[in-house]
């Protein structure tokens, strides 16, 4: 137990109505009966400075994984850590070097197809590294880092450039976790991010910069199998660029940046000839300026679309994207990439949600109202997370997904205290407020936290019906196992994926609820 889940124990124990002296009472027992042995006491030590040892560590590489990635990218070329980890103790550890890599491309089979290495996998390359080594790990560790360290040097401007950028990054992972599972505040951060580096670090550049999706061509097939449909796009480039769609018999670069995997670079657009216009109004003499297409990929480095920046609007003669720009849009489309499926995964739990509620109010007609709430951390480490009232249904079949979520703060709403207290401990609480009583649920991701809660009113009944009762135990419990089977790493070969198919796996959320339920009842028979 965690201490917001032994609080709880407790004053689920006691009730609501005890006094001061019997809570005393029940202290001043639990201090005297309580016994540790010093079995337990080592071993609970070993265990906090094992915790402690990994978290240090996880911060140690961290730190050198951004010192190396210094334009922000968000990946690290495997071949070139190989080759500096190479001359380590002068090429005595090669053989040790050779079989980490080998168990490192075993665990992460694409890593031989696109050779990068995101923070997690830079991780475990050196964890592995050392484990090959004899002695200490933890030293192997220590003397790996140190040496990787100095074998980059990053100038103050550098430093700083980098220190901004990840900044902006950050911002749109946060749009992603506080804009209520919607998508546009995510493409607002990207547009953001870009416009402002292009301001510090680009020499002022002036950029147009849209997202396009793959979808399955059912309008003309007859011009390819898969289309890219612009879904945002900078503010001015709106009348021409939006939800317009780009056909593979077109001209343009984007779907060989598709195909290959990697970004595109045009540095004349006027040059190239193979270049699709779609803004009509600016004449041929004007189409002048650089092109950069980077596709997207997912978690297991498949491409879902594409991250367009141009320079067309900009007159001056150099406004060619310089080596350090083009790393950090990759950045920005790998951030883009994470936040993008994070909606796409709160969106397909909602779904979820919605099914499982319409399941249980006709089998238990005490439940009232249920409102789900999304938990949205804070803002930066000093501020407390938010629940966002996300949805709201009753049992005569009103439902209101909100699209302006009302979010609430612990401060403001000491009577909905019960809410907190519940996403604290990640255990069910129940409390009564204005004679209506509550059962709040959460539901927890893979770690075990709560990542939304149900707060689920039965009016003035004090509890539920038995058989009432069960059903919201037996959803609940297939929610949850629904819940965790979305939010576990799935185990695919890399290829395209279509916006289609995310829609279909919304529907797919849907009907993942009911499958549980249909396993269950297979199981009592």
């Amino acid at each position: 137990l965690n201490l917001p889940q032994f609080v709880q124990l407790m004053e689920i124990f006691v009730g609501e109505d005890v006094s001061l002296p019997t809570v005393k009472r029940l202290i001043s027992f639990i201090k005297e009966e309580y016994k540790q042995t010093e079995e337990e006491k080592t071993e609970q030590l070993e265990k906090l400075h094992r915790v402690s040892r990994l978290a240090q560590r996880k911060l140690l590489l961290e730190a050198l994984f951004k010192k190396w990635d210094s334009n922000a990218c968000g990946f690290l070329d495997l071949e070139e850590v190989d080759a500096v980890l190479r001359t380590f103790k002068e090429g005595m550890e090669e053989e040790a070097l050779r079989k980490a890599k080998q168990h490192l491309c075993s665990r992460y089979p694409q890593l031989s197809r696109v050779g990068k290495l995101s923070p997690k996998a830079f991780q475990i390359f050196l964890e592995l590294v050392a484990s090959e080594f004899t002695g200490d790990e933890d030293e192997a560790i220590d003397n790996l880092v140190e040496f990787l360290t100095s074998s980059v040097e990053r100038s103050g401007m550098e430093r700083l450039r980098s220190s901004t950028r990840r900044k902006w990054l950050h911002s749109i992972q946060q749009a992603a976790e506080t804009s209520g599972a919607s998508v546009e505040a995510v493409y607002k951060a990207v547009f953001k991010a870009l416009s402002q580096d292009a301001e510090a670090h680009g020499d002022n550049k002036k950029i147009s910069a849209y997202i396009a999706l793959l979808e399955e061509n059912q309008l003309s097939p007859e011009r390819g199998q898969i289309l890219l449909r612009y879904v945002a796009c900078t503010a001015d480039d709106a009348p021409y660029v939006l939800n317009k769609i780009l056909y593979r018999d077109m001209k343009g670069v984007s779907f060989t940046a598709v195909e290959e995997g990697k970004p595109i670079h045009v540095p004349r657009v006027q040059l190239h000839g193979n270049i699709h216009f779609w803004n009509y109004d600016r004449s041929v003499e004007e189409r002048k300026g650089s092109l950069l297409v980077l596709p997207l990929h997912d978690a297991h480095w498949r491409v879902f679309g594409i991250l367009g920046v141009d320079t067309l609007r900009d007159q001056c003669e150099k406004t060619i994207f310089l080596t350090h720009e083009i790393s950090f849009y990759q950045g920005v489309s790998h951030a883009f990439s994470k936040a993008y499926h994070h909606i796409r995964t709160l969106k397909n739990l909602l779904q979820m949600a919605v099914t499982a509620l319409d399941w249980l109010y006709p089998r238990a007609p005490s439940v009232h109202v249920v409102i789900t709430y999304l938990v949205e951390p804070g803002k930066d480490q000093t501020r407390d997370y938010a629940l966002c009232r996300i949805i709201t249904t009753d049992n005569t079949g009103q439902r209101e997904i909100h699209s302006s979520p009302v979010r609430l703060l612990r401060k403001e709403n000491l009577l909905r205290d019960y809410l907190f207290k519940c996403t604290d401990s990640s255990v069910v609480t129940c409390a009564s407020v204005c004679r209506e009583h509550h059962i709040v649920v959460p539901l927890r991701d893979l770690s075990g936290q709560a990542f939304a809660v149900f707060d689920i009113s039965i009016g003035h009944h004090q509890k539920l019906p038995l058989h009432e009762h069960k059903n919201l135990m037996k959803m609940l419990k297939m929610a949850q196992a629904a819940c965790s089977e979305m939010m576990s790493p799935e185990e695919t070969e890399p290829t395209n994926v279509l916006e289609a198919e995310c829609v279909a796996n919304s529907r797919h959320a849907g009907s993942l609820f009911h499958q549980f339920m249909l396993q269950d009842l297979r199981k009592c028979l």
